[in-house]
């Protein structure tokens, strides 16, 4: 698989684009104008969806990527094309049609909850006009070396039938491969694709076909396969893996550890996909890369991508325990933290010995995820205990200490320091919240000059390590 990390081919994204934007923030009470929450906006951000999100996981893979869509020309048609520059994606055959609006998905989260969203979009098909031009435009980039076409259609008028079997047929014209991500219920325009990678409810929908068992789903995929004159077929099954239907059925696995979010899996699924097939690499092969990388995003928040270097820990790990996989050293934690941060999440840091994990610790722990998105706990080595606490601490070894802190749900990563403050580590970090114990009221709190926010967490009172010991000692 690492031989793929130093590939870039070049591939074709045509379909529906949009801006995905959020507006994060939190909620402590009720509106005296209508029962409905107040919420207390803290960030904003915009990321690409849509297509849009296959191209952003082939840039994470590092291809190198053009896209082919119909927007509007308006402010967001404006912010849409300088994100795809920003990401040095080509964009000179974005088409912009008059009287069209650009898509614009708003989600407004509170507490780590979706409360509402709006949309703002044209949802007809494109004008003849604008089929004609993208058309020509998509040629002229087959002409120029694309090695493989993904059409994402998320069922925003871009991919009309006119259009979508034009770019199949002059795809094929050039023996360069086509892979569709489908939508709706009639798949006849995507006839004569080199592949289709629908899910097992989309499928289902698609064929007429319930799938409930191996029977109905070898029924359904050679049905596609078939009807639709397709190299192969393939039906993606959330945790049980993906179908392949050639010559045969063939099922490829797949272990997600932890499922968080599902959005946007499917883009990862034909992203990845397109790019192994265009460096070379066999269907099955592809295919289990792309269980790989989506099994890494079905466990972040919200649309995600997965780069190389995670997809790789992440098959490396799939013999080791969940809780093993979260102790990072501070140059794998650095990579982790710089992804979380580039999907918008909000970063609590805290910090202690944790000799003798209690209730104390725990509701601590509880506390301080509240305040974000992910908790890094940062556990004093051995030797700093014992520079901290004496000769006979800690009680527990480094090692224990961090493993019985990965198993807790309120924490998602633990990393070892050796310093006697953890003030290195909060600078490989960059924190947004920073938590201390209570008793660092009126205190100066290492870190509090890198971190956006420090917050205080009083401990449960008669709970600590100390007195544990004691009460044994008795």
């Amino acid at each position: 698989m690492r031989k793929y990390q130093t590939m870039s081919p070049r591939l074709l994204v045509v379909g529906d684009l949009m801006i995905d934007h959020y507006l994060w923030g939190k909620t402590e009470r009720i509106s005296p104008e209508a029962p409905v929450p107040v919420i207390d906006v803290q960030k904003e951000t915009e990321v690409l969806g849509g297509a849009g999100n296959v191209v952003n996981n082939l840039v994470a893979l590092g291809a190198k990527v053009e896209v082919a869509s119909v927007i509007g020309p308006d402010d967001n048609g404006a912010r849409l094309r300088k994100m795809l520059e920003d990401l040095e994606v080509g964009t000179k055959a974005l088409v912009a049609e008059e009287g069209r609006s650009t898509t614009r998905k708003s989600r407004v989260i509170a507490s780590h909850q979706q409360v509402v969203r709006f949309d703002s979009e044209t949802r007809q098909e494109i004008t003849a006009q604008s089929e004609k031009a993208l058309l020509n435009k998509v040629v002229s980039l087959l002409d120029e070396g694309v090695q493989t076409v993904l059409i994402s259609d998320y069922g925003k008028g871009v991919l009309t039938d006119t259009l979508t079997q034009g770019v199949i047929t002059e795809a094929k014209r050039r023996g360069i491969r086509v892979m569709v991500d489908p939508k709706g219920r009639d798949y006849t325009k995507y006839r004569g694709a080199t592949a289709i990678t629908p899910n097992k409810k989309e499928a289902a929908e698609a064929t007429g076909i319930a799938i409930a068992d191996e029977a109905s789903l070898k029924e359904a995929g050679f049905k596609l396969k078939n009807e639709l004159e397709l190299e192969r077929a393939l039906i993606t099954l959330s945790e049980e893996g993906m179908a392949i239907f050639g010559e045969t059925m063939r099922v490829i696995p797949t272990v997600a550890r932890e499922v968080y979010d599902v959005t946007g899996a499917g883009d990862t699924v034909i992203a990845t996909l397109g790019f192994v097939r265009a460096c070379g690499g066999e269907i099955d092969e592809a295919a289990r890369i792309a269980n790989a990388a989506a099994a890494v995003v079905v466990g972040k928040l919200g649309s995600a991508t997965a780069t190389w270097d995670e997809i790789i820990a992440y098959e490396n790990t799939l013999h080791e325990s969940t809780t093993e996989h979260r102790i990072k050293t501070g140059e794998a934690l650095a990579k982790s933290v710089e992804h979380l941060k580039n999907e918008g999440k909000t970063i609590v840091f805290t910090n202690g010995c944790f000799d003798i994990l209690h209730l104390g610790h725990v509701k601590y722990l509880e506390k301080a995820k509240s305040f974000g998105d992910v908790l890094i706990v940062g556990v004093n080595s051995d030797d700093s205990v014992r520079r901290l606490k004496g000769p006979e601490r800690p009680v527990n070894s480094e090692f224990d200490r961090a493993y019985l802190l990965a198993a807790l749900d309120a924490v998602d990563f633990v990393t070892i320091f050796e310093e006697d403050t953890p003030y290195e580590l909060i600078k490989i970090v960059q924190p947004d919240v920073l938590v201390k114990g209570g008793d660092y009221e009126g205190k100066e709190v290492v870190g509090s000059d890198i971190a956006k926010e420090v917050k205080l967490v009083d401990f449960v009172k008669g709970k600590s390590t100390t007195g544990i010991i004691e009460n044994i000692r008795k």
